[in-house]
């Protein structure tokens, strides 16, 4: 069923980030608050021109600008970039399917999840720049797929529940990624915290 890992991976962020995270974190309320609009607007959609475009889709979009101008110019050009060569990785990879399925050996939304998260670890070292990137091209990948798609009697709604679901799965495989590259910080913070432990009790 579409939607349904949106639905699950969304729901498990918005948890955690409200009642596990730290409230001093300054990017907890941001994100739940970002996440809740996104589960809400995931049922509406509307035309621009001959396009259908899901409200999800170009809110996550337009969110992941607003943070990008709020860096320095040389990193908003690199993120430009960045985005553009996975605008293009995806677009390639739809059209790739299209044309050529066979070579889609396991489910699409795994294989794009693996791929696109890939990617975007090789081209960003923060979580942060590795999320914004993943979002900017992917929505930038719909546009110009459905731009493609337009010339051909293929029906296309860009942002739907199956680019959320490879969105939001993305996003779990690099939040997944990122603890496995700060395992030897947490486990080393927690360690510190035994040994004081051990010492106030001594």
């Amino acid at each position: 069923m579409e939607g349904a890992m949106f639905y699950w991976i969304s729901w498990f962020f918005w948890v955690y980030l409200t009642f596990l995270v730290n409230k001093k974190n300054p990017y907890r309320l941001k994100l739940s608050v970002i996440i809740l609009i996104l589960i809400f607007l995931a049922n509406f959609q509307f035309m621009v021109g001959i396009f259908e475009i899901q409200a999800s889709g170009l809110f996550l979009l337009i969110t992941s600008y607003i943070f990008i101008s709020q860096e320095k110019r040389g990193a908003i050009i690199y993120y430009f970039i960045c985005s553009i060569i996975v605008s293009i990785a995806y677009v390639t990879f739809h059209l790739f399917e299209i044309f050529d399925p066979i070579w889609i050996i396991i489910k699409k939304e795994w294989m794009m999840g693996i791929v696109f998260g890939y990617l975007a670890i090789l081209l960003q070292k923060s979580l942060k720049g590795r999320l914004l990137i993943m979002i900017c091209g992917t929505m930038q990948g719909e546009f110009l797929h459905a731009y493609i798609l337009n010339k051909f009697p293929f029906p296309y709604k860009i942002g739907d529940f199956e680019y959320l679901d490879v969105c939001t799965l993305i996003a779990a495989l690099l939040v997944g990624w990122s603890l496995l590259e700060n395992a030897g910080e947490i486990l080393q913070s927690h360690f510190h915290f035994f040994e004081k432990g051990k010492q106030k009790i001594s």
